[in-house]
Formats: structure tokens, sequence, C-alpha cells
């Protein structure tokens, strides 16, 4: 009798690793069958979206955000977030009911491993108070521009540019 193997998800506590960036193509150690297979899942994920998603893209139309943009269920990595700016390296998770919160925590900790800033909100709240989820989304907005902004700093004092020989 031969052993069946059956798909085992590790355990929060063990630490996710994201996967190694490429510098040439999609950017990504995933095989392009496999980007490919994400991309037609967050199209489905658009098409069907929950009443929470639609009010907050909704939301998100109609506001002058300026040079960002939220777009949704997009694909960053190997993973299909809720709503991300790529711009501000920021990703918005929206907590539904019945959601695998191990999944969810590992995926998280992924985008994290990478600087991306993962923020998650209820769909109740959305639904419930959307001005308040929204005065929330521009506090995070302007916390990572701040971010930002200190480490585009610090790198620049610690990499002084040299004058350009010509």
């Amino acid at each position: 009798m031969t052993d069946r193997k059956t798909l085992k998800l590790r355990s929060p506590d063990e630490q996710a690793e994201a996967p190694a960036l490429k510098r040439k193509g999609r950017g990504w150690e995933i095989s392009e069958s496999r980007l490919d297979a994400l991309h037609d899942q967050a199209r489905e994920m658009r098409r069907h979206s929950s009443e929470a998603h639609k009010a907050l893209a909704e939301r998100f139309a109609k506001a002058d955000l300026g040079r960002y943009k939220f777009t949704r269920h997009a694909v960053v990595g190997s993973a299909i977030v809720d709503f991300n700016c790529h711009n501000l390296g920021m990703v918005i998770a929206i907590d539904e009911e019945g959601a695998n919160e191990a999944i969810e925590h590992r995926r998280d900790k992924s985008l994290e491993a990478i600087g991306v800033r993962v923020m998650r909100i209820k769909a109740a709240d959305i639904l419930e108070n959307m001005d308040e989820v929204l005065a929330r989304i521009t506090a995070g907005m302007r916390l990572r521009i701040a971010d930002k902004a200190e480490s585009r700093r610090k790198h620049f004092a610690s990499h002084p540019r040299k004058a350009n020989p010509r």
C-alpha cells in the first residue's frame, strides 16, 4: 500500500518566505502558467465580488487620490489581494466571514517581507461605517507616504551622489 500525499499547511508561527525576486520578466520566481492562473482567478474574483468589495471600489473610483490608485483583486507576487496601491506599496485586505485566518496571516507575512504594508478591514465595517473606514485608509496612506519619504531620506543620506565625470 502506498502513502497518500496530502496538502499540509504550515503553522502561523513558522516564517513564510516570499518568492525570490528576479530582475527580468514578470519579476517573481513563479512559473508563467501559475501567474496566468492567478490572473484568471483574480479576474473571476472581480466579476463575482462581495458587497463590501463593490462598495469600497465604488468609493475609490469617486475619490480623488491624486497619483495614488487602488486596484481591485490585484496579483502581487504569488498572492491575490483585495485592493493594491502599487505606488505606496500598500494593500487593503477585507476580512470576510469564514475566511481561513492561517492562510491570510501567512500571506500578510509574505507581503510584509517584501515591503508591502497590509491594512485589514472588516467587511461589516465597510458596509456600516464607510466614512470611518475611509478616514482610516487615508490615515494609513499618510503614514505610508511618510515612511517612504523617511526611507528615501535615509537612503540618500547614506549614499551621497558623486559628481558625474564627463
